[in-house]
């Protein structure tokens, strides 16, 4: 008898012991098991205050931007390192490209060139080229009046039978060929002194147009090699080093940056709880991490489309078709939090007072 009662009292410990242990194991309950903060009203009476609870994750205000390179190449260089705070337009990398610059100065000496051609077209002739052209129409006119003179008295020698006719045909044409040379070196003149033709300066100016298309698109093609923070704030992700390849056929990030300045939590709201939540609605975070301390915020976003969750917890029975509302709150202050950080949201929604609500001291 002493015997089977001994039996029994061990197995009872065994079974409290194991439930014990169990309990120890079990996952964090899930928000909505957390139970909801209470307002104290003015009446005295505790009324709980209505809310939503929901698992967010801490979030650069400016979200994390994926940097990487638009076209293909060798990273050269990678300027900056995880923590770095950078500047916007700062370079961060830059790619081998030496075939990229070449590209560019030979499109500027195409550019130049035209410009040269479109001025002297624009200029037309130089002063020196207008004396010579004058010059020229003077002499051809004094070679014009002693072919002249000599005409007029060979046919006058011709008309008393003194001079042979094969003299006088002669100088009949050296008179014509001298008028000839006058007459040519009249247009001459005129086309050196007359401004440029209307035709001839578009199609120099199209050249310059042209020349300027090309330098532009070779500069773009170069500024790609080279990668630039778009954002003032903090290198949060390294992906790449120097000597590695990028692709444009893959995501090959170099770099991850976001302005943490001012952090914001994005939770997964159920759908089920959607009609509760609203923009100006004030919240607040827990962190496993941080204990009891409590982080205020704003509810500033709420997602127009329903979507798939994006933060999964390490329980094995969680759902992970569940339909959520991606909803944005700015947190006070600057909380020391990190980026990642997977927090409890809990999201006022009640018309109660909301003046006992802890607030986030630095």
């Amino acid at each position: 008898m002493k015997l089977r009662l001994a039996s029994l009292a061990v197995a009872a410990l065994l079974v409290i012991g194991g439930a014990v242990w169990m309990r120890g194991l079990s996952p964090r309950p899930h928000p909505k098991a957390v139970p909801a903060p209470r307002e104290q009203p003015s009446d005295g009476k505790r009324t709980p205050a209505a809310w939503v609870a929901a698992p967010g994750r801490v979030e650069p205000i400016s979200e994390e931007m994926r940097l990487g390179f638009p076209i293909a190449g060798r990273i050269r260089e990678v300027l900056a390192e995880e923590g770095d705070r950078v500047r916007r337009g700062q370079v961060l990398a830059r790619l081998d490209a030496e075939d990229l610059i070449a590209r560019v100065e030979a499109a500027e000496q195409t550019l130049a060139g035209r410009e040269a051609t479109l001025a002297k077209v624009l200029a037309g002739a130089r002063d020196m080229e207008r004396r010579e052209a004058r010059a020229a129409v003077d002499e051809a006119r004094a070679v014009l009046d002693q072919a002249r003179l000599e005409h007029e008295r060979r046919r006058q020698l011709l008309a008393r039978e003194v001079l042979s006719r094969e003299e006088a045909d002669r100088a009949e044409r050296e008179f014509k060929v001298a008028t000839d040379r006058l007459n040519a070196s009249r247009e001459h003149f005129r086309l050196v002194d007359d401004p440029a033709r209307e035709e001839d300066v578009k199609r120099a100016m199209a050249d310059v147009a042209e020349a300027r298309a090309l330098v532009a698109e070779a500069r773009g093609q170069a500024a790609k090699a080279s990668l630039r923070s778009p954002i003032d704030g903090v290198v949060l992700r390294k992906h790449r080093r120097a000597g590695e390849m990028v692709s444009i056929a893959f995501d090959t990030p170099v770099m991850t940056v976001g302005d943490i300045d001012r952090l914001r939590v994005r939770a997964d709201v159920d759908e089920r709880d959607i009609g509760k939540v609203a923009v100006g609605q004030k919240a607040y975070c827990l962190a496993e991490a941080y204990g009891s301390r409590k982080f205020t915020g704003t509810v500033t976003r709420v997602a127009k489309i329903l979507g798939k969750k994006n933060i999964h917890t390490d329980d094995p029975a969680e759902k992970n078709d569940t339909r959520i509302l991606e909803t944005l709150i700015d947190l006070d202050g600057k909380p020391p939090l990190p980026v990642g950080l997977r927090l409890d949201v809990f999201i006022l929604t009640g018309d109660g007072p909301t003046k006992e609500l802890p607030a986030y001291t630095p």
